[in-house]
């Protein structure tokens, strides 16, 4: 069994003012993606200050979409009578499947604003999304939430709330294979620009849907809610959807792009 490294979620405070560490970690993934996509942006024709501007739509898009989802998929009727707790995000509560649909459609905004190719700034969008999916999942570690089943794997950690039993470090396991895993993938395609637009997108959604379906046997279901569909639970739900887009998108795109050669 592992220890686990009890760390403050607090990284400065001062006076009232806190940083946090799970927010820190989502500023460095945001931070890193847009160093990502940087020259890529540029060569499409985007100014300094135009990038930035997407950078702060598609946050944007991803606060109220991740919110909106967790509203949405994970705790509805509850919101629904009490419905101004929604603005009470100081209390927790993000969807990533509602941010990533929330970050699609700023995407959307975005090329129609600007006139610039969609399916080249969906594929910039996924594997940018990827540093903000490790960051977070670690930040998800450190503050003790999120954690995985019990087990007794030599994996195993004794959890701050997660009661008297090793679990599975589900966060961790999410960060490798759902960010660093999955960006290395994804950059091999767009390094040696293996893909037409819009594959690589497919390949995000698809993989994420995937590898997200497969760690969620590693992870606790969210109390409220449990299982869903016998042993699935909602994260594996949303999931096999994305799946199922990501296919679907790929036979529209493999029309799409026989037509315009």
């Amino acid at each position: 069994m592992l220890h686990y490294p009890t760390i403050n979620p607090t990284v400065l405070s001062i006076g009232p003012l806190s940083i946090q560490w799970y927010g820190l970690m989502y500023i460095i993934g945001i931070i890193s993606g847009t160093q990502l996509c940087k020259p890529y942006l540029k060569k499409m024709g985007f100014t300094v200050d135009q990038i930035y501007d997407l950078i702060s739509i598609i946050v944007a898009g991803m606060l109220v979409g991740g919110r909106l989802g967790y509203v949405l998929f994970y705790n509805a009727s509850f919101y629904l009578s009490n419905p101004l707790k929604i603005f009470a995000v100081w209390e927790g509560g993000m969807s990533y499947h509602g941010g990533a649909i929330g970050c699609a459609l700023a995407i959307v905004f975005i090329a129609r604003k600007y006139k610039k190719p969609l399916l080249s700034l969906l594929d910039l969008m996924g594997i940018g999304s990827t540093f903000g999916i490790f960051f977070g999942r670690i930040g998800n570690f450190i503050n003790g939430e999120l954690y995985g089943r019990t087990t007794d794997a030599w994996s195993g950690m004794i959890f701050p709330g997660g009661g008297p039993l090793p679990r599975h470090p589900s966060q961790l396991y999410e960060s490798f294979f759902e960010g660093f895993v999955l960006f290395w993938i994804l950059y091999l395609f767009l390094r040696k620009d293996l893909l037409k637009p819009g594959y690589l997108f497919c390949l995000y959604v698809g993989l994420y849907g995937l590898f997200r379906f497969m760690l969620e046997f590693f992870r606790e279901p969210d109390g409220h809610i449990g299982f869903i569909i016998g042993s699935f639970s909602m994260g594996q739900i949303l999931s096999t959807i994305m799946i199922c887009f990501a296919l679907g998108l790929s036979h529209y795109l493999y029309h799409y792009h026989y037509k315009n050669t």
